[in-house]
């Protein structure tokens, strides 16, 4: 672990500060620039693709794939975002695991706000399903948004009577619309990236005036997890966001679901990432491939 490295990595986050208040399509714009500029991933083919009536990326590892599929989900606060956006972040698991995934482009607020992103999240885990392939060769992954999405699209898949996949991976989850945990407080000036204030503008977009305290947009205090698959929840303790991790663990191990709470000191939201570049990244992202091939091992 490097103190330099998380240093470099806070450095360089604030440089660049969030601006919520942007448009729409100005953030997606932008942010689509930021993360898509890195040479192609290496290791990995990429397919465009179709899963769920969603448009899709496949990513899948050179030679022979193990068993399994990742449905992965992006982040961007459900408002910007994409597969190619989450593209380094899902090949470096498909590295790590030899598992292909698929990345799904689900609906964005505020054209399509809440369900919409959920209904989505569903609608591709169906798809596989209706292909044959059995839940117990499926793992649900993303990143905060996408993390979130993951979550939830567990418990619409539950309460629809699907059976449960083998686990699910969620970085940096975003599990709480209502913006309640302490973290909120106590991380504001460690976040680098994030405050309570430029979330409230973010999740207005996907709220669209609906109530936040409800189990698919604030699961973190109001949705029931028994009967989820393990679970892994990853987060860094200089987040905003915190809270929503650490409070969805504690609600699901009550409900005697077997959830994994992993926290990395100093590192900021969705750290993984930075792959290549931190330490902590590199580290994080071999124990979710760990994770995920125990899982499908179960099989």
């Amino acid at each position: 672990m490097s103190k330099a490295q998380r240093a470099t990595v806070d450095a360089l986050m604030r440089q660049a500060p969030f601006e919520a208040s942007l448009p729409p399509e100005q953030l997606r714009k932008e942010f689509e620039t930021q993360m898509t500029s890195d040479p192609a991933p290496a290791g990995v083919t990429v397919t465009p693709s179709v899963l769920g009536g969603r448009p899709a990326l496949t990513v899948e590892p050179e030679g022979s794939p193990a068993t399994g599929t990742i449905v992965y989900f992006h982040g961007g606060g459900w408002v910007f975002g994409s597969p190619a956006t989450a593209l380094q972040l899902t090949a470096a698991l498909v590295r790590r695991t030899g598992v292909r995934a698929v990345s799904v482009d689900y609906r964005l607020a505020p054209e399509h706000p809440f369900p919409a992103a959920v209904e989505d999240g569903l609608a591709a885990y169906r798809d596989l399903l209706d292909q044959g392939i059995p839940a117990e060769e499926i793992v649900l992954a993303g990143e905060s948004a996408g993390g979130g999405l993951s979550i939830t699209t567990l418990l619409t898949a539950r309460e629809a009577g699907l059976p449960m996949p083998a686990a699910a991976v969620a970085f940096s989850p975003g599990l709480d619309a209502t913006l309640s945990g302490e973290s909120m407080t106590t991380k504001h000036d460690a976040d680098p990236l994030f405050t309570r204030a430029s979330l409230t503008t973010i999740f207005a977009h996907y709220l669209a005036g609906q109530a936040p305290d409800q189990p698919l947009l604030s699961p973190a205090l109001h949705a029931d997890p028994t009967g989820l698959p393990p679970l892994l929840l990853q987060a860094g303790s200089n987040e905003v966001l915190l809270d929503d991790s650490t409070r969805f663990a504690v609600r699901a191990a009550a409900a005697g679901v077997d959830v994994q709470l992993d926290i990395t000191a100093d590192v900021p939201h969705v750290f993984q990432t930075f792959e290549g570049t931190l330490d902590e990244a590199d580290a994080a992202l071999t124990r979710a491939a760990r994770f995920i091939t125990a899982a499908l091992a179960r099989i």
